[in-house]
């Protein structure tokens, strides 16, 4: 059976359905989730954001991969009006490997991450609202996920508005990631990572994105893995927001297929 495929026809159907809820909209919560593009909006001084939610991810060549991280979570804490401080956790990792006639399972803790968003400028005419945001990861995790490193990354966020209910988001960076090779060393490499987004706001309430976004190793053998997502957004409250996603890979390194959901709270109201 061609997984892609069936799960293309699942996908749509989730899809029209999603498109089939009454959305009354999309107010002043701007959320670094579900995409992969973060946003260039700081949280306001005084309020704490909590965005969290679940990933399914399918890999099928060359060995069958399934896994479920839950629950991602970013804190995000707004210091002054440019700068917000960020604390996330890569979440709880259950990984299925299938490789004839043997078969892994993984159950771990991941590692987190701590950094800030300074945002420069906001949007005037032809100059899109910019800001900068930069991490490292703390290697708390298990063993056979963390690590084990601090692993920096950086990326700039910019966002255009092109019409009342139209904008558009991209993101440029670079990343580290420490991995154990086939000897059994551990190295760290590194990846630009790229990412771009086209949001669309339905009613006052809900809003769409479709999104393409990847990475390109800098200091490591193999191809770049790049992929396509879309998904929906829905402001329950003015400070509640629910999510869904799914995407497909477009490289042999992206995983085939991945969706997931999640919600983003911001306190006070």
């Amino acid at each position: 059976m061609d997984t892609r495929r069936g799960f293309n026809g699942h996908c749509m159907s989730v899809l029209l359905c999603l498109m089939a809820i009454p959305c009354l909209a999309t107010g002043d919560l701007v959320t670094d989730r579900p995409d992969q593009t973060e946003s260039s909006s700081t949280v306001g001084p005084g309020y704490i954001q909590l965005e969290m939610g679940w990933t399914h991810s399918v890999e099928d060549d060359p060995v069958r991969v399934i896994e479920d991280s839950f629950p991602e979570t970013l804190l995000r804490i707004g210091l002054f009006e440019q700068l917000e401080l960020r604390f996330g956790y890569d979440g709880y990792l259950r990984q299925d490997t299938s490789t004839r006639p043997n078969k892994t399972h993984i159950d771990s803790s991941g590692d987190a991450l701590a950094g800030f968003k300074w945002s420069f400028w906001e949007e005037q005419d032809w100059r899109p609202e910019a800001a900068l945001l930069a991490h490292t990861t703390l290697p708390v995790g298990r063993d056979n996920i963390s690590s084990e490193r601090f692993d920096p990354d950086y990326r700039l966020a910019f966002s255009h508005t092109l019409g009342e209910r139209i904008g558009f988001s991209y993101n440029l960076g670079q990343a580290w990631s420490t991995e154990t090779d086939s000897r059994g060393e551990r190295d760290t490499l590194s990846v630009f990572v790229y990412s771009a987004a086209l949001g669309i706001s339905l009613t006052e309430r809900c809003a769409g994105f479709v999104e393409v976004f990847g990475d390109i190793p800098l200091n490591a053998a193999g191809g770049p893995a790049n992929s396509m997502d879309g998904g929906f957004t829905y402001l329950l409250k003015d400070n509640l927001q629910l999510d869904v996603l799914a995407g497909l890979g477009l490289s042999e390194a992206a995983a085939d297929w991945f969706l997931g959901a999640g919600f983003s709270l911001r306190l006070p109201n």
